[in-house]
């Protein structure tokens, strides 16, 4: 299975409660492992403006590219500004589209990063600059490689960005399940949403999942399946209320892998979110996503 990965994921923060270290933590975790050999791990190319300018708004792409940006619409974002991280917004898209490629011909494939839900047209928030999602499917829409997508989002929060950006495209499907009273506070409309009290454990948070599956196939066949593998549903995580263990995260994605690859849909796996105050379990359940999910592109051939 090919996994996309970059030193350019990572950019400097100073002191931070964002968890950039993962990015450089969980490709290395799986290579020593033994989980993904070198030669799966694919340096992806950077995405290219013209990319970016297909989904998000010139003004709002130039004036962060030029650090521009008004000190509020960076304090949205909640991340520092700089050429590094202008740098690493590109190459996290760039390595969705790579992954989506990748699935198109192969079956699975990950990026090590990326669901960058909460962006929008002109804004960004929530660590989300750009809409990697959305990008990689407008790419690929536009060069016939697929035409119908299933945004499966599975991160605590609400993919608002993405449902805003696909509301009007029928031949997306977004579909989110997350924590009901959790950021955002003002939630979009999805294709279908499902919201989850605080404090879900894993029986009922696997039996929504389980029953949610096969009704959107009822509604929606997709050409490609795009999955937002956030793991900020784990019990403690900062910001997460949620109370998922790691076997029940791990059974999720087995749910996900098993719904995707039973009826042959390409699946393109991202990590999404994940703020548990122990880095080691944040890397620890990005990793057991990606063993799950290499296990099933194995099944496939």
């Amino acid at each position: 299975m090919r996994a996309f990965t970059s030193a350019r994921y990572t950019a400097p923060l100073g002191h931070h409660s964002y968890p950039m270290d993962k990015y450089r933590l969980v490709p290395a975790r799986l290579l020593a492992e033994g989980t993904l050999a070198q030669d799966e791990m694919i340096e992806p190319e950077a995405a290219t403006l013209d990319d970016v300018l297909r989904v998000h708004t010139p003004a709002y792409v130039h004036a962060f590219i030029n650090g521009t940006l008004e000190r509020k619409a960076m304090l949205r974002i909640g991340l520092p500004w700089s050429p590094e991280l202008v740098r690493r917004a590109f190459a996290v898209i760039g390595g969705t589209l790579g992954a989506a490629r990748a699935a198109l011909r192969e079956g699975v494939a990950a990026n090590l990063a990326g669901g960058t839900h909460h962006a929008f047209a002109d804004h960004g928030e929530g660590y989300c600059i750009f809409n990697d999602l959305v990008i990689t499917l407008r790419r690929l829409q536009a060069e016939g490689l697929a035409r119908r997508f299933l945004v499966l989002d599975l991160d605590v929060h609400q993919g608002n960005g993405t449902a805003a950006l696909c509301q009007a495209d029928a031949e997306v499907f977004t579909f989110s399940m997350h924590g009901e009273n959790n950021y955002p506070a003002r939630k979009e409309r999805s294709s279908w949403d499902i919201t989850l009290p605080d404090g879900t454990t894993d029986e009922r948070y696997l039996d929504a999942l389980t029953q949610a599956l096969p009704h959107i196939l009822e509604r929606f066949i997709p050409d490609v399946i795009l999955y937002q593998a956030g793991v900020d549903v784990l019990a403690g995580d900062r910001f997460g209320k949620l109370a998922l263990t790691m076997e029940g995260i791990g059974e999720r994605d087995r749910l996900v892998c098993e719904f995707a690859c039973g009826a042959g849909f390409p699946l393109v796996v991202t990590l999404g979110g994940g703020y548990a105050r122990d880095l080691d379990r944040i890397v620890e359940a990005h990793c057991q996503t990606v063993r799950i999910a290499k296990r099933g592109a194995v099944s496939r051939h």
